[in-house]
């Protein structure tokens, strides 16, 4: 998910895997850690068929998996990344990320599943929303202000997080992604091909930037 114009993600309140912690640095060891890849582009055939279960925890590869998704996703300017966004169809996604409240979330989550909210309890809230996917286009997304996704950390503890406003969006687009899906699913036809119309005009300036703050961080 592509962060909103203004977010900077740079507050010293902040919640990680979430709970409250004192402090979070602004360059995450994950992002140190990590390699940047490659971030695949709507049309992929693997953002568009569900991810598989994470069956192996405490694995090397899966750690190494989810420093790389943090390492892109700061280089993409992104607020999350879910992994078919760097071509594996595995069911984890990450994110980094200032909410309404000025409290930034850092963190991540292995075979999420979104609770199903009532529909006496559903209020949906009109917001611009992009994508790391889908290069440069934002368009407005009816989303729930409310999510909570349950699931597991990388070494398999069970995990609950729960969004409200923009971070609620970024829970219901991440976990979206997980099941082959994109915001631009969301759109009527008409709507769609105009973004994409947009995307393909821009995204070249969008690889160049990313390009560049990878070099700038080493990667």
């Amino acid at each position: 998910m592509a962060v909103r114009f203004g977010d900077t993600s740079r507050d010293r309140r902040a919640r990680v895997q979430g709970e409250p912690v004192d402090s979070c640095p602004r360059l995450l060891p994950e992002v140190e850690r990590g390699a940047v890849r490659r971030i695949t582009v709507v049309g992929e055939e693997v953002l568009h068929r569900p991810c598989r279960e994470v069956t192996e925890f405490g694995t090397p590869e899966l750690a190494r998996l989810i420093d790389d998704m943090f390492a892109t996703n700061h280089v993409a300017e992104g607020a999350g990344l879910a992994a078919n966004q760097i071509g594996v169809d595995l069911r984890v996604f990450v994110w980094d990320m200032t909410d309404d409240w000025g409290v930034r979330h850092v963190g991540h989550i292995v075979n999420p599943v979104l609770d199903e909210v009532p529909a006496e309890r559903r209020r949906l809230v009109e917001e611009s929303e992009g994508c790391l996917s889908v290069p440069g286009p934002y368009r407005v997304v009816p989303r729930l202000d409310h999510a909570v996704v349950r699931g597991r950390d990388k070494d398999g503890a069970p995990l609950v997080i729960e969004g409200h406003g923009y971070f609620a969006r970024c829970l219901q687009h991440e976990t979206d992604h997980l099941r082959g899906h994109l915001y631009l699913d969301r759109l009527a036809a008409r709507e769609r091909r105009t973004a994409l119309r947009e995307m393909a005009e821009c995204k070249e300036e969008k690889f160049a930037r990313r390009a560049e703050l990878a070099a700038e961080l080493g990667k």
